[in-house]
Parts: structure tokens; C-alpha cells; sequence
């Protein structure tokens, strides 16, 4: 038999190693300082780009998709080329996924504090890095793909199931959930509005934890922790079942994120039914991994790679159990918009993904580099540390969770809301946010730790080198199933037809629940006096999204007593229709302002955007300064956003899009003139027209400015119907 000679490629799996651990510092430390900002909301005051709003979709898309992500590739191009006996097909396509995956990740640390964000959960980023995060996904798949056609192994091994189906379904998820008209070079709006664009964002949201944060995980587990442990995996039978029910069950639990709200109630259920049958294989996977290590806990005792990895299984078990049990409505009804929700994914995240990123990381460095890991026992130290910091961060904010609830909902004997101030929860659970912080900062210094134990490890070791193997050359694979072969025995030597079922598998769920949601109008009735936004409300809806609101703030009023009695009527899926894109919002920092629309005057909205603590007392939000200093650049293609939502279904008539700017200037006059009846506002603002003067500045009249459009919006929201039309 032939013996064929190559070179593994590790200089590509160095350069991802590299990138995962310097964007885990950084994306780790924007975290540190958005807990901070729950304690000290002013401590980035007047500072646009360092707010709260536009820095937690940064930190989100950092670990994620710069820290994980990088991790997914390193792991992955180093396991693939070794369960294949071959180097990767092109060299080109791994440097063009490296460096394009960097420019995506640099996109958005520019971008994203600069307030050019869609708005949508783990998916923020604008319509042109969209477009380049498909063409390097294609390309590592591309690769991927070519690679195992080239292989020198007959079946493929457990883990490239996973990178198979995460490769297919993450591309999936991404194209429809990204589909966007651009207005501009950096803004565009969802085609999907309200009711539907919440379900496939949910869908994509759901589904980029089981697909991005999950599946090539199990991948990677099933790869790294036999090697680690020196053990064969525990049971191929469970392997098979765990990936194929995975998969299937997955994509449909997305609606879980959704109940009590406006979603039509058989997708709700849809989403319970599937979430409930979820624990079933995720379980199952858990199981196969730990019980991989029977026989090898004395090690376990001892290497600390073996303990990252146990406490991150268990960490995926956690979470696993979790998610179903959140989607039952009974505890959804008690968990969602608290912080319970925070804690739920920060085990997974903490605990799944950054435990297992930390034993690989231990585990393949010292092999690149071709000596022992510096420090075994930094490596134990960053371990323990690490641990406490998941403890002391998700404990005191699952406590946050449950007396957020119970407050919300608590009614005096006379049928009150016994806290109807909402700034009565907030100052309540300011001490957890002080634990969550310092638990927190603990998992940081691990991460520091990391970075010293692996520096060090490296100036002792040699230089990365591509590394030589052989293996036999594969003979032409029968396409026919062997005597006594299995189907799936069978199915594992053609990863064409592997990746063809796999790709069917997932797009069952996403076919029955939203395709009837997108063409049968009965999912989302009609009413009458919802009409499209003014161009100024429009504006303000945009600098609203800019400044991520969102992230605070819910717009979905449940049809809970608690709720109707604190905000008002609950919340209609016919009132959503030209909301491009939806903004129900998935956390309550700040109360629901769906119905906020006339319940405060103009002044009120003036005072409490420029100096939050004014208006409430207690209150973390941040001040927005720069929205009374900045004239509104977003007037200067209002004609071009009214067109785009036009072709989207807004009726906006020619004559509206082109009577844009005079509105504006009505509407903006209108608000500038109540602004007046505070006698405060009128002096600061003669000061300032004559500081403007003095200088030789342009004076911007309030009308014109930024903070008039974001007032104009939020006097619109929830003011299209009336009790009387929602009955």
C-alpha cells in the first residue's frame, strides 16, 4: 500500500490560537466595564462611543464571535487535518477565512461604538460586514468540504459531523436573517417587520447559541477530550444520537424566547413543545462526555486541562437543563426580562465556551511549541479562580432574577402594585451587580493568567512549523454498503450526502414555523389606526436603535395583570407591522416603554435624557449629552429611508417622501415650543444661543437637533390604538 508524505498546516491553527486569546482579554474586559456601568452609569459620561448601549453589542460580538469564533477555527483546523490524514485543501481559503474573519471582528469593534447597529441580538453588525461574514463562512466551508473529499481516512469521526452541520446550518441562519434593504453605506432596514422579524430573529438568535456556540463545541469535545483524557469516547451509538436528534430538535425552539408576547400562539407552542424534547439529546451528550473520563478521575485530579474540560461539560449540562425549563411558560412568565435570563447565559458562556477554549488552548500550545506548559500550577490557579468567578458572577443574578419578579408582580392588599415605582427593583439588586462585578473581574484575571502561563510557554518552546505526517493513500471508496455495514457506518464515507441530510434536518423547523408566519395574513391581524412613523419619528427610531436602547428597554407590554396595571394595555401584533426592524427588546433594565407614548410631557423626556438621575431618583442609566449638542445627520436621506420602507410595505405616498424635511421642521418646531414652558430650558437655552454667537459657531436650533427626534419618537410609541380598538 502506498504511503503518502505531507505537512499538517499549524501555522493557520497558530494564527487563530493567537487571535483567541488576545480578543479574549479585550471582549472580556468591555464586560468588566459594562458591569461597572451598572454600579457607576456615569462613568463614561459624555463619551458616545463608551456607552453602555452601543458597547454591550461590542462585548456580545467579542467573546463571541471574535473569541469563540477564532477558537471554533483553531480547534477545528487542527482536528480536522489530523481525523482526515490530510493537510487543509487550500491554503489560500484558510488565510482568507483568517484574515477575513479579523476584518469582520474590526468592522465591528469600528462600527458598533460608532452606533451603526441593526439592532438584533448577535447579529448587529450592517448589511456590507454582513455580506463579508458569508464569503469567509463559505470559504472556511469551501475548504472544510474539500478537504474531507481529499481525505485519507475512510469514515469520518464524530467531531466533522458537527463541523458539517454547523457549517450548514450557521450559513442558513445568517443569509435569512440578515436580508436587508440598504438605505446606506452603513444603514439599512430588516425585510422582515414586527411580528415576523422578531420570529426569524429568534430563530437565528436561538439557533446562533446552537449552532455557533454549541455544535462545534461537541465537535471539539468529542475530538479534545478523548486525546486529553487518553480514553476512547464512551458510546458511538450515543454519538449518533445525539447529533442527529441535536440538530433536528434544535431549530425549532427558537419561539421560546418569544412567549407571552405577540408571536402567534401556535409558533409559541411550537417553540415549548421542541425546547422541552431538547434536554433529551443534550443530556445525552453530556453524559457521553463525561463518562468518556470513567476510569481516568485520579487523572482528572490532577491535569488541570481535564478539569477545564469536566467543569465546561458540566457547565453544558447546566445550561441544557436550563433552556428547556425556561421555555416552560409557567417559569418563562417568572424568568424573562430579568436577570435571571443574564445568568442563564453567562453559564453557558463562562462556564461551556470559555472553559473549553481555556483546556484546548493548554492542551494544544505546548504541543505547537513542542515543550511542557510553563506552569501547571498557574494553569490549577487559573482554574479555581475561574470557577469562583462564574460562581460569584451567575449566583447573585439569578437572586437579582427572582426578586425582580416577585417585586413586579407584588400587589398590596387593596389591589395595588405594591412597587409601582420601578426604580424600587432597581436599587434593590444594586448588590448583586456589585458581586456580579467582582466575579467578573476574577474570570478576567484567569484570562490574564492565561496569557502569562502561554507567553512564557512559548519563548521556552520552538518555533510553529508545519509538521509532517504520512498515512496510507485511500483507495476509491465503494459508493454501495458494504455486507453487514450499518447505514450510518455507511453514510460516514459520504460527506456529500452527510452534509445533504444534515441541511434537510434543519430546515424543516424553520420552514413549518415561519413560512406560514410570512404568507398567512390571520397570524398577524390588521388594525386600522396603526399608521407608518412621521419622518422625525422615523429619525428618532434610528437614533434609538444607535444608541441601543434596545438593550435596556423592553416595547412588549404580556398580557399580565402585573404588567397592564404598570404600563398599560398589553401589546398587539398589528401594531408592530412597519417596525423594520422589530424592537421588543429581551432584558428590562429600565421599564417597558411600549405605551410610554403621552405619558410624560416633552420637558420630562428633555430632562431625563440629559441627566437620568433628574427625573429619577437612583435611576443606572447614563446621561446623553451628545444628543443636545449634535444636529440630527440622520434628515440627510430621510427621502431615501421612506422609499426603502415604501418597497417594504410602509404606505408612505410620493407626496409624504417628498414633503419629508417640511414635516420634520413642523413636527421639531412644535416639540422646541413646549421645551419653553420650563423656564430652565428656555435660560440654558439663550446661554448657549449667545456662547454660539460669541464664538462664531453655527447655533443648531433645537428643533433641528438629535434629542427632538428621539422625544418625537417616544411620544409616538404605543399610541396608534386605544383600549377601546384592542378589545
Amino acid at each position: 500500500m502506498e504511503v503518502q508524505q505531507f505537512y499538517y498546516d499549524n501555522k493557520i491553527v497558530k494564527k487563530f490560537l493567537y487571535a483567541t486569546i488576545a480578543y479574549g482579554v479585550i471582549g472580556m474586559a468591555v464586560g468588566l466595564l459594562l458591569a461597572l456601568l451598572f454600579i457607576f452609569p456615569n462613568l463614561t459620561e459624555g463619551i458616545s462611543w463608551l456607552s453602555f448601549g452601543r458597547l454591550r453589542p461590542l462585548h456580545t460580538n467579542a467573546v463571541i464571535f471574535a473569541f469563540v469564533g477564532n477558537a471554533i477555527f483553531a480547534g477545528v483546523y487542527y482536528s480536522l487535518q489530523r481525523l482526515l490524514k490530510a493537510r487543509m485543501y487550500s491554503d489560500f481559503l484558510s488565510n482568507l477565512n483568517f484574515w477575513g474573519w479579523q476584518l469582520v471582528i474590526i468592522s465591528a469593534v469600528i462600527t458598533l461604538p460608532l452606533g451603526y447597529s441593526s439592532s438584533k441580538e448577535y447579529a448587529e453588525l450592517e448589511w456590507p460586514i454582513d455580506i463579508a461574514i458569508a464569503i469567509v463562512w463559505v470559504a472556511f466551508g469551501l475548504n472544510m468540504i474539500m478537504t474531507i473529499l481529499r481525505r485519507r481516512e475512510r469514515h469520518l469521526y464524530v467531531a466533522i459531523w458537527f463541523y458539517l452541520g454547523t457549517f450548514v446550518t450557521v450559513a442558513v441562519l445568517h443569509i435569512f436573517n440578515s436580508l436587508a434593504l440598504p438605505v446606506s453605506g452603513l444603514k439599512s432596514y430588516s425585510v422582515y417587520a414586527g411580528v415576523q422579524d422578531a420570529l426569524v430573529q429568534w430563530w437565528y438568535g436561538h439557533n446562533a447559541v446552537a449552532f455557533f456556540l454549541t455544535t462545534p463545541f461537541l465537535g471539539l469535545m468529542y475530538y479534545y477530550l478523548p486525546k486529553a483524557a487518553n480514553r476512547p469516547i464512551y458510546s458511538y451509538r450515543l454519538s449518533i444520537i445525539h447529533f442527529w436528534s441535536l440538530i433536528f430538535l434544535y431549530i425549532w425552539a427558537g419561539p421560546h424566547h418569544l412567549l407571552y408576547t405577540a408571536l402567534p400562539e401556535w409558533a409559541q407552542n411550537l417553540g415549548v413543545v421542541f425546547s422541552v424534547m431538547l434536554l433529551a439529546p443534550s443530556w445525552g451528550g453530556m453524559i457521553n462526555g463525561l463518562l468518556t473520563l470513567r476510569g481516568a478521575w485520579d487523572k482528572v485530579r490532577t491535569d488541570p486541562i481535564l478539569k477545564f474540560f469536566v467543569v465546561a461539560i458540566t457547565g453544558y449540562g447546566m445550561a441544557t437543563f436550563e433552556g428547556p425549563m425556561l421555555s416552560l411558560k409557567n417559569v418563562n412568565a417568572i424568568a424573562h426580562y430579568t436577570d435571571w435570563i443574564i445568568a442563564h447565559v453567562h453559564v453557558g458562556a463562562l462556564a461551556w465556551n470559555g472553559f473549553m477554549t481555556f483546556g484546548i488552548i493548554y492542551w494544544l500550545i505546548p504541543r505547537m511549541v513542542k515543550t511542557k506548559l510553563y506552569s501547571q500550577a498557574l494553569a490549577n490557579f487559573h482554574f479555581w479562580i475561574g470557577t469562583l468567578g462564574i460562581v460569584l458572577y451567575c449566583i447573585p443574578l439569578y437572586v437579582a432574577g427572582f426578586q425582580q419578579h416577585l417585586m413586579w408582580k407584588e400587589f398590596t392588599p387593596d389591589g395595588m402594585l405594591k412597587y409601582g415605582n420601578f426604580m424600587d427593583t432597581v436599587t434593590a439588586i444594586m448588590p448583586m451587580y456589585a458581586m456580579r462585578a467582582a466575579g467578573g473581574s476574577l474570570y478576567l484575571v484567569g484570562m490574564i493568567i492565561l496569557v502569562y502561563n502561554i507567553y512564557k510557554t512559548i519563548r521556552a518552546g520552538q518555533k510553529v512549523e508545519d509538521e509532517m505526517a504520512e498515512a496510507p493513500a485511500l483507495a476509491v471508496i465503494s459508493k454501495n454498503r458494504v455486507k453487514g455495514e450499518g447505514w450510518h457506518s455507511w453514510l460516514e464515507r459520504k460527506p456529500i450526502q452527510l452534509t445533504v441530510l444534515a441541511t434537510i434536518t434543519i430546515l424543516i423547523g424553520g420552514i413549518v414555523q415561519i413560512v406560514p408566519t410570512l404568507v398567512v395574513e390571520s397570524n398577524i391581524p390588521t388594525i386600522e389606526s396603526v399608521k407608518p412613523y412621521t419622518p422625525l419619528e422615523l429619525v428618532g427610531r434610528d437614533l434609538y436603535i444607535r444608541e441601543g436602547c434596545v438593550g435596556c428597554h423592553s416595547q412588549m407590554i404580556r398580557p399580565f395583570r402585573s404588567e397592564v396595571e404598570r404600563y398599560g394595555e398589553y401589546s398587539k401584533s398589528g401594531e408592530y407591522v412597519y417596525d423594520h426592524p422589530f424592537l421588543w427588546g429581551s432584558k428590562r433594565t429600565g421599564p417597558d416603554l411600549h405605551r410610554v407614548g403621552g405619558k410624560y410631557s416633552d420637558n420630562w423626556h428633555f430632562n431625563h435624557m440629559y441627566d437620568p438621575q433628574s427625573t429619577s431618583t437612583g435611576s443606572i442609566m447614563p446621561s446623553y449629552k451628545w444628543l443636545f449638542a449634535n444636529k440630527s445627520m440622520y434628515y440627510d436621506d430621510i427621502e431615501k429611508k421612506m422609499e426603502v420602507l415604501a418597497t417594504l410595505g410602509a404606505p408612505y405616498t410620493e407626496e409624504d417622501i417628498a414633503q419629508a424635511r417640511e414635516n420634520i421642521k413642523i413636527q421639531g418646531e412644535q416639540i422646541a415650543k413646549n421645551l419653553e414652558t420650563d423656564p430652565d430650558y428656555v435660560k440654558s437655552y439663550e446661554e448657549s444661543k449667545k456662547t454660539a454667537q460669541a464664538r462664531g459657531e453655527e447655533f443648531v436650533p433645537m428643533s433641528q437637533r438629535e434629542i427632538t427626534a428621539l422625544i418625537a419618537y417616544l411620544q409616538r410609541l404605543g399610541t396608534d390604538i386605544k383600549v377601546k380598538d384592542a378589545n
